[in-house]
């Protein structure tokens, strides 16, 4: 049975004020403005996968307003999707709403239902159950988008195994495979080989990211960070030195870098 809120949302008419205010104004850009009257469901998909990335770096830079700016960016997006789709007689906001917590009620049975789920893990399972009934797929990995990037796609292609009962039982098994397709790749002397072998170390690494509460995708955009951080230092100290990294050695260089980690 469904379980009353814990806590009264004494801010939902406030909150549904301002949605309605956000669909006004969609409309409005969409009949007056010329950039806006022009867009299709295919010329924004790029521009929303790029609001995307940047709601993702706001949470990797742990800054809460502007986490607040992208998602008020993605809302718009997501209105205009809509409001394109009410054009085509396609579907509008109401059949979009409707449809999510439609979806949400049927793969929370522990909670609208009568099913049993006391942890994380049982409800990833019925939620992977009901949802491979549902789109009557023959897969548990039909379900994953083609074009995502391929570090995220090996995540969700391991989370999906793991939500039918396919996965390790231990971190140390993760961690003697990552050993052994390290070796695997260390041995492999054919550079058409070798680059399969590197790509089987890297779903390893990967599993056992998550074997490990890491996520790769995160960790390794810190990294990236952390390097962009550190060379744009060696870049300004050494020029400010008068030094041009073209005539530099690889020891002056390191100089610098250490000095970076200091920062």
């Amino acid at each position: 049975m469904k379980k009353p809120l814990a806590v009264p949302d004494l801010k939902r008419k406030d909150k549904l004020k301002a949605f309605d205010r956000l669909l006004t104004v969609m409309d409005e850009l969409r009949e007056n403005c010329p950039w806006d009257k022009k867009q299709t469901l295919e010329s924004l998909r790029h521009l929303t996968i790029e609001e995307a990335y940047e709601l993702s770096d706001a949470i990797i830079e742990n800054d809460p307003e502007e986490v607040k700016k992208e998602l008020g960016d993605l809302m718009l997006h997501i209105v205009f999707y809509a409001r394109i789709g009410s054009e085509k007689k396609a579907f509008d906001m109401t059949d979009v709403l409707n449809q999510v917590c439609e979806k949400l009620i049927r793969r929370h049975p522990h909670i609208y239902g009568d099913v049993n789920a006391e942890d994380e893990k049982a409800v990833k399972a019925n939620w992977e159950k009901i949802k491979l009934k549902e789109k009557g797929r023959q897969s548990v990995l039909g379900g994953v988008p083609k074009s995502l990037p391929a570090l995220i796609k090996a995540m969700r292609i391991q989370e999906k195994a793991r939500g039918v009962g396919f996965d390790w039982h231990h971190q140390d098994q993760v961690w003697e495979k990552v050993q052994e397709e390290l070796n695997e790749f260390k041995e492999e002397k054919d550079k058409e080989k070798q680059a399969g072998e590197f790509g089987d170390l890297l779903f390893s690494l990967i599993n056992y990211a998550r074997f490990a509460n890491i996520n790769p995708e995160e960790a390794l955009e810190r990294t990236n960070k952390k390097f962009i951080k550190r060379f744009q230092y060696l870049e300004s100290a050494s020029g400010k030195d008068g030094k041009d990294l073209d005539g530099m050695t690889q020891e002056e260089m390191d100089v610098y870098w250490e000095r970076s980690k200091e920062m």
